[in-house]
């Protein structure tokens, strides 16, 4: 018999994300009868702790007696119990400075640790992610900070709204200009979750090569691909293999949207290696015309020159001057203006933690009672119940040791 528990999140600030919502815990006892699951009671929860017990899960303060538990933001090193395996967003991977005492620890308390970053089918796609909704709720920021740059429509903010279904109705309130002009970049889970706003408010989306040639009475987006906004510097024919490959044989090729793009929704995936989207000299172009970026990717300092700082749930907008290259308020003249949460999914914690436990039931669970024949698991761990970092990620250990 496999024990699942799900931990209390510990991170400040609080995130009332959950790996599993009470209907998904009680779903998933179902499918698998020969497992037990506890719930760590927690007050910050979207998720009360009595939806868990009404689901029939037991509410225990000691998961000591559980083999897998599972969390969503980085677990606090007090917390981390001794010889169990562990499911969260780690943030280790790369490298990060602030996180290397936690996987030290996690290595000195033989825990293995599985990142919900590296689960990934065979290809290379990740099977998880919170990305839909960071889209969802961009894009709701964007129209959002549209008509707090304009003033003419105000829309409840995302995290004072129940649910998804109660923004789309604060939605009616948006008033756009008729030939309003919409970009749109990327092409995965963060893109399609701002494309459900975008056609929620039913706008309509032309091609790329058609935004920029023809003239439009009625408010219109386009959705960029990296070949559109990036062009090889030679000028031979954009192949996206050698793009991911090798960026640095890339430029921007974005100004000639730029300068006809009033609003700009970033949903793409960057790299540090990659060239960026458009860079303050290019938002000090007299022909530079877009007036508001939802920031989505949130890279600071980054591809988008605007995005100087992340801004947070309570204040997501300020503006940005292009001559002083400093903050400004929103509605300062000759501003640009950003908004650049970079915790969006917080913002709906309910249909964002129902949305990712829908896809660790179908694409990860699964893998605990087959034998992780795909090793999806396996790819997916860190370290292992030795304390040792495992073979695929021995790259990190002059990380761990305070070499880097």
């Amino acid at each position: 018999m496999i024990k699942f528990g799900i931990i209390r999140e510990g991170k400040n600030p609080p995130d009332k994300r959950v790996p599993l919502s009470p209907s998904q815990c009680k779903l998933f006892k179902q499918q698998y009868p020969q497992l037990k699951i506890k719930v760590q009671p927690s007050p910050i929860r979207a998720f009360t702790d009595a939806e868990y017990k009404e689901a029939g899960i037991i509410l225990s303060e000691n998961l000591s007696d559980c083999d897998i538990l599972l969390g969503v933001k980085e677990v606090p090193l007090d917390m981390l119990i001794p010889g169990k395996t562990y499911l969260f967003f780690s943030h280790t991977y790369k490298k990060q400075p602030y996180n290397r005492k936690l996987l030290k620890t996690i290595l000195d308390k033989k825990i293995r640790l599985i990142d919900y970053e590296m689960l990934k089918e065979g290809g290379g796609k990740r099977l998880l992610g919170f990305g839909r909704y960071a889209g969802i709720v961009g894009c709701y920021n964007a129209f959002r900070a549209w008509g707090e740059l304009t003033g003419d429509y105000q829309l409840k903010p995302a995290y004072q709204c129940y649910d998804r279904r109660e923004i789309e109705g604060e939605l009616i309130k948006v008033k756009l200009p008729q030939k309003l002009r919409i970009a749109l970049t990327g092409a995965g889970r963060v893109a399609a979750g701002a494309m459900e706003i975008l056609s929620a408010l039913r706008i309509t989306q032309v091609f790329p090569k058609e935004y920029l040639n023809q003239e439009f009475s009625e408010p219109v987006f386009t959705q960029l691909d990296v070949r559109q906004y990036f062009k090889r510097k030679d000028s031979e024919e954009f192949t996206r293999q050698e793009f991911y490959q090798n960026p640095k044989g890339f430029v921007s090729n974005f100004m000639r949207y730029a300068r006809i793009t009033d609003l700009y929704i970033t949903g793409h995936f960057w790299s540090n290696q990659s060239p960026y989207i458009f860079t303050r000299e290019d938002a000090r172009a007299r022909d530079f015309n877009i007036k508001l970026i939802s920031d989505i990717s949130c890279d600071i300092d980054g591809p988008i020159a605007s995005t100087i700082r992340p801004s947070t749930i309570e204040e997501p907008f300020y503006g940005y001057d292009p001559q002083s290259e400093k903050e400004v308020s929103l509605r300062a003249p000759g501003s640009i203006g950003v908004s650049a949460v970079d915790n969006l999914p917080c913002e709906l914690p309910r249909d964002a933690s129902e949305d990712f436990g829908n896809e660790l039931i179908k694409n990860v669970i699964p893998q605990f009672f087959n034998g992780d024949g795909y090793k999806i698991l396996e790819r997916a761990s860190e370290t292992n119940l030795e304390g040792q970092l495992t073979p695929a990620f021995s790259y990190l250990e002059d990380y761990v040791q305070g070499k880097e």
